[in-house]
């Protein structure tokens, strides 16, 4: 999670190349609802300094197709590629107890079943077939596990640790548990 002016920042969507020639551009988003993007008032940049709000033109796959205002043509849109779209954690609504922002997750304590140490969560990854937890071991290497609740039974945000049951998190442990 980014640290903008104090607050926590959620990074909510990223802007990806441009379409047409009038300044839209697609924006890939991280909210459930693609269109909610817009709904949490100005984005702004990891520091937290405001960059634009949203007008959303239509759907796009993975986001919506928008403009913003002062980029008015092809070129001043395509410069917009690439930029990570925030919001602070505040404005966001609050989850159900058996959902997590991905953000959250990351800088809690691993512990196996026992309350061993085995790391640090770094990120929450996905490449097509659920989300992975990876963990920055004591050694400086880091594991994957898969993000399911056989292989991350427990997850205590308050107590700042996620719990990892080794037997179900090894491949193919989830499939033999």
């Amino acid at each position: 999670m980014a640290e903008g002016k104090g607050k926590a920042m959620v990074c909510v969507a990223q802007i990806g190349a441009a379409h047409g020639v009038r300044g839209a551009f697609r924006v890939r988003c991280y909210t459930d609802v693609p269109e909610n993007v817009a709904a949490y008032g100005p984005l702004c940049d990891a520091d937290g300094e405001p960059l634009f709000a949203l007008d959303i033109s239509g759907p796009a796959k993975g986001g919506v197709i928008a403009t913003a205002p002062g980029i008015s043509d092809r070129d001043a849109a395509e410069a917009l590629r690439g930029i990570r779209l925030y919001v602070p954690r505040d404005r966001l609504p609050a989850t159900d107890d058996d959902e997590f922002y991905h953000e959250d997750l990351v800088g809690l304590a691993a512990r196996d079943r026992a309350g061993r140490e085995l790391g640090r969560v770094t990120a929450v990854l996905n490449f097509g077939a659920g989300d992975i937890l990876e963990i920055a071991t004591g050694d400086g290497g880091s594991e994957l596990v898969p993000f399911t609740l056989a292989a991350v039974p427990v997850i205590d945000i308050a107590a700042g640790f996620v719990e990892i049951d080794l037997p179900a998190a090894a491949p193919g442990g989830e499939a033999a548990a």
